[in-house]
């Protein structure tokens, strides 16, 4: 397997498990979970939750990120093209009309509420969307 190259998660539990010299039973000890589940998990039988894959990366002593990576290094973040902004979708959708000003006003007063307001608002619209 060569570095940075994605692997499944049960291979790679096997082998930081092995790299750190320990048996299915020190992880059974030390995670609470029974060997048969740790078993069941590296032979790619069961997926873990994300609750017990950090109970694997603590006993494990490694970052959460390496049982998903192979690597001394975080993966690189994926390239996202950059959002338009506001502005430009509505000048682009609605041109410089009464819906693109109504819009724009919209999200200025959003902007304003507090995290509170916000909720209400939002459950508000909810409501009347579901009508």
């Amino acid at each position: 397997m060569e570095q940075g190259e994605p692997m499944l998660i049960g291979t790679r539990l096997r082998q930081l498990r092995k790299q750190k010299g320990m048996c299915q039973g020190d992880i059974e000890e030390r995670t609470g979970l029974p060997s048969c589940s740790v078993s069941r998990i590296e032979n790619g039988h069961t997926l873990p939750s994300l609750q017990t894959l950090e109970r694997f990366a603590e006993v494990l002593g490694v970052p959460l990120y390496q049982l998903f990576y192979c690597g001394d290094e975080a993966p690189p973040p994926p390239s996202l093209t950059p959002r338009e902004t506001l502005e430009v979708l509505t000048a682009d959708n609605y041109g410089e009309g009464p819906d693109a000003k109504f819009l724009l006003k919209l999200s200025s007063l959003l902007s304003q509420l507090t995290e509170r307001d916000r909720d209400v608002f939002l459950g508000l619209a909810k409501e009347l969307a579901a009508r």
